[in-house]
């Protein structure tokens, strides 16, 4: 502890020191009457210190370039923040926090719900950048399917496959047949597809050839594939067998479920890539407002400005929150429901940590409704409480009608918060205005989709593609 007291202490005398030194600096461009903010001059200012615009800070001050990185709260992470149980209150508005429910340090709740595929591309930016020196992960114990009205646990190994109730002996023999198939299966291999090009071949048409019946179709899709509706049976089947080899392959790793997740919370995950880029020169100002972003004649942005300081930097990078409403649009809405339990998700076998997957056709949706839950075991919460999130993608005339479903299962709620979110997305790559935005977190109960937008941003970003060959099991590489 006083190790990381010190640490702290230095980092913030340093950034003093920083910015002593560049108000006494006279830059050309600078207004009478501004003076600069921190250091004035950067080749990149990151808004935002959300998970993507750490990984992007991060990687763009080890290959050498000078970064500003401001967010408006007085925490790392932003949207997919974890909150301990006071400022969790303060954000809902809830009034004061009660003093019966442990204590306010052994809380970090997650704002956003999302588990990591412990073979996805998160994982392997974790270990390649070696961001795992910093947070201590652990597997998800069990991963759950609803499915005619009952919660339903979805085989880990191939002795529980044969013993699950989830499809008949028939139906486990040509499932069998069919994961056989997809294990083998290489997109580069042509002797491993088996006369069947999956880039023209349907999923639906991919099923139908192993004999696979609706319900098991299902339980697929959306249990292991993760799709979040009926969209995908109807294109090309590579995309979505890329999505359960990912989830095989995890499932393989720790034999419990395909998930891990970092103890503390999610929010560690941007604390992490914050420290590479404070390691590698980086200034980080939180709590700190943003009045505008500064344009050119050209459209092209070049600064920030807040108050009656400024500075400019060749990019700038963050998420939507930050940038003038012509530059995004929105893509939908989005419900989250942060619920406090004193037990287990029932008819989870006292699972500390789950997740459960409704497929939206089993309770008369278009999109999946997701619950997960985590506890003390994750040190996310006191001894005895448990946390458990149920979202979706907005669909119905009330927010409480969407997650209905999820709630259900959760049994007697001690307090639950509610929210309904926006998501967005650029309208522009940044080639011509020099802004570049993330995407929103998707619906999706994983990370694997908000990796495919975060690889694109630092490609927009830097101009090149990052690497990401390198094994999930491989610790030795390192950018």
């Amino acid at each position: 502890l006083l190790h990381i007291i010190k640490h702290s202490v230095s980092e913030f005398c340093f950034v003093i020191t920083m910015v002593e030194e560049a108000s006494e600096t006279n830059f050309p461009w600078l207004p009478e009457g501004m003076e600069p903010l921190a250091d004035g001059e950067y080749d990149a200012i990151v808004l935002g210190t959300g998970l993507k615009e750490c990984v992007v800070s991060g990687l763009l001050s080890v290959k050498g370039k000078k970064v500003l990185q401001v967010d408006r709260n007085n925490y790392y992470g932003g949207d997919g923040a974890s909150l301990n149980l006071t400022n969790l209150f303060e954000k809902f508005q809830a009034g004061e926090a009660p003093t019966n429910m442990g204590e306010n340090r052994d809380y970090n709740v997650d704002l956003i719900p999302k588990f990591i595929m412990a073979y996805g591309n998160l994982t392997k930016m974790l270990l390649h950048t070696k961001v795992t020196r910093y947070l201590e992960f652990k597997s998800i114990s069990g991963s759950y399917v609803y499915k005619g009205g009952k919660i339903l646990k979805v085989p880990a190994t191939p002795e529980e496959a044969l013993t699950s109730s989830l499809m008949g002996i028939f139906e486990k023999r040509r499932f069998r047949s069919f994961l056989i198939y997809i294990n083998g299966y290489d997109p580069d291999k042509p002797e491993t597809h088996k006369n069947r090009d999956l880039h023209t071949m349907t999923m639906r048409q991919l099923y139908t050839e192993f004999g696979l019946q609706p319900d098991c179709q299902q339980f697929i899709s959306h249990a292991m594939c993760l799709q979040l509706d009926e969209k995908h049976m109807d294109l090309p089947a590579d995309s979505t067998v890329k999505d359960l080899k990912t989830y095989c392959d995890s499932i393989a790793r720790y034999g419990t479920s395909p998930y891990i997740y970092p103890m503390y919370g999610l929010g560690g995950l941007p604390e992490g890539f914050s420290r590479i880029c404070a390691i590698h020169g980086g200034t980080f100002m939180l709590n700190q407002d943003i009045g505008e972003i500064l344009f050119n004649e050209n459209g092209e942005a070049y600064g920030i400005k807040t108050g009656n300081q400024m500075a400019i930097a060749n990019l700038i990078v963050g998420d939507p929150s930050y940038f003038p409403t012509e530059k995004t649009r929105e893509t939908g809405n989005l419900v989250r429901c942060i619920c406090l339990l004193n037990h287990p998700i029932p008819s989870t076998k006292d699972a500390d940590s789950v997740q459960v997957i409704i497929p939206g056709p089993q309770v008369g949706r278009v999109n999946d409704i997701f619950v997960c839950c985590v506890g003390h075991y994750l040190a996310v919460s006191a001894p005895g409480i448990y946390v458990a999130i149920v979202s979706t993608k907005a669909e119905k005339a009330t927010p409480d009608e969407d997650i209905a479903a999820g709630l259900k299962l959760l049994g007697p709620i001690l307090k639950r918060f509610t929210s309904v979110s926006t998501t967005y997305e650029p309208v522009a790559d940044g080639k011509e205005d020099r802004c570049y935005i993330s995407s929103s977190f998707d619906a999706t109960s994983h990370f694997e989709n908000d990796c495919e937008d975060l690889l694109d941003l630092y490609k927009r970003v830097s101009g090149e593609e990052l690497d990401m060959n390198i094994s999930a099991e491989n610790v030795d590489g390192d950018y």
